[in-house]
């Protein structure tokens, strides 16, 4: 898996304003294959603790790190892209690979793309949709659209907190509603004290059960006088039933 790192950040931030959570794109991207190695492409800004944080959270997930500092011109732009480098590692390690994922929407990969699979390898791409390159759509084996995917967004607000060596992420969220259908605590308090406001108790249960014992024992007088007259028994058989 090669993971155009930059691509993705702006592409997220652009379209969603939010973050992209690298955890769960590096679990779509794999599903339930093996995972042979993952490389993210990153460039370095400047050394600051937000961004090697960053760095280090990519590093947990199960990502293995290139970098590059950040080329500044004497005209004052900025260059800061991995194409060569992402292309010249995937088509080294090509030989040992059955499939390659691709996680970026730059349409500068198309013949790298048509490179692995004239070797015979199966190319996935993964970005989000609505910034990615409709020629690389149309020559990857496998398109996965991230715009039907919320998961892998992260709003401000929710911090991830990723590991994927142990399995285990750990989610908060400040000022996020309860889920649709599912009561809150307060909620479920005042349904209880309802339920027992509305349940009779168990003496009054017993006496209504007494009550409707001697009722179905003791048939009305019309109905005893009818069928001592008629002896049917056909009568004695409802009675019955009622217990």
């Amino acid at each position: 898996m090669f993971a155009d790192i930059q691509n993705m950040y702006h592409s997220a931030k652009n379209l969603y304003k939010a973050r992209v959570n690298f955890p769960e794109l590096l679990d779509v991207a794999v599903g339930e294959r093996q995972l042979v190695r993952a490389v993210a492409y990153v460039v370095k800004g400047g050394e600051t603790e937000e961004e090697q944080a960053f760095f280090d959270a990519l590093t947990k997930t199960g990502f293995e790190l290139k970098m590059k500092d950040l080329q500044v011109f004497a005209g004052g732009a900025k260059k800061a892209d991995w194409d060569v480098g992402l292309a010249v590692d995937a088509i080294a390690m090509s030989k040992q690979l059955d499939v390659v994922v691709l996680i970026s929407g730059d349409g500068d990969f198309v013949p790298l793309v048509q490179y692995l699979q004239a070797m015979g390898i199966i190319v996935e791409v993964v970005s989000f949709g609505r910034s990615t390159s409709l020629r690389l759509k149309e020559a990857t084996h496998n398109y996965y659209d991230l715009d039907e995917n919320a998961k892998v967004l992260l709003h401000a607000g929710s911090v991830r907190l990723p590991s994927r060596q142990t399995g285990q992420r750990s989610t908060e969220s400040q000022s996020l509603p309860a889920r649709s259908g599912q009561p809150t605590a307060s909620e479920r308090q005042r349904g209880e004290q309802s339920r027992k406001k509305e349940s009779p108790s168990p003496q009054r249960q017993a006496q209504t059960s007494q009550s409707s014992s001697r009722s179905a024992k003791s048939p009305a007088p019309k109905k005893q006088a009818a069928q001592a007259s008629s002896g049917n028994s056909r009568g004695t058989f409802m009675t019955r039933t009622k217990k």
